[in-house]
């Protein structure tokens, strides 16, 4: 007989042990228990609610499927988060197309700011919205240099690019989020 997740503890072991064996009411609880977190994740790299709920679909379908493969040396949370993130960047290589940027980094063209400076200046709201208006391709790059700490080799390798793309993907979506930020300031301001 199959419990309501309600009365499960909310003890990890416990719900990763129902997890393995296929118990829906732990896995249940534990999405309910993550997904809400996760949700924002996946609202960083979608272009809007509904692409991240299909991200969110695919990375607990993920969750379930490799979740024998965790290793509870590590943060639990931080295992899911790698995998919507990878749900996300899935999602985005199979429409590769749109990852294909031709220009190359020029630094004397792409002024950079710090980003702990840059993003600071945003409400988390508002910059997710912005973020989300940017080309996939910006998109990507930004979050994982920005949000998930990657190398420009790192990112280049996952999103199958040159890392003078990976460069100027991210200048450009800087700057794209900067001219967004001066706006705004300005339509404040009046």
């Amino acid at each position: 007989m199959i419990e309501s997740n309600h009365n499960l503890p909310d003890s990890l072991p416990f719900i990763l042990k129902g997890c393995i064996a296929g118990d829906r009411a732990c896995q249940s609880k534990l999405y309910h228990l993550h997904a809400a977190k996760m949700m924002g994740v996946c609202m960083w790299y979608a272009r809007n609610r509904e692409e991240a709920e299909e991200i969110l679909q695919d990375g607990f379908i993920r969750v379930f499927k490799y979740i024998h493969t965790y290793n509870a040396g590590g943060s639990f949370e931080g295992w899911i988060r790698k995998i919507m993130v990878n749900a996300a960047l899935f999602k985005y290589r199979n429409k590769s197309a749109y990852l294909k940027i031709v220009t190359e980094f020029n630094a004397d063209e792409h002024d950079i700011q710090a980003e702990a400076t840059f993003v600071s200046r945003f409400d988390e709201k508002e910059l997710i919205k912005l973020v989300q208006t940017l080309p996939p391709s910006y998109r990507m790059v930004f979050n994982l240099y920005v949000f998930e700490g990657l190398k420009h080799r790192e990112i280049a390798a996952l999103l199958h690019v040159s890392e003078g793309t990976s460069k100027s993907n991210l200048a450009d979506a800087r700057k794209i989020l900067q001219a967004a930020l001066t706006v705004s300031k300005k339509a404040v301001s009046s």
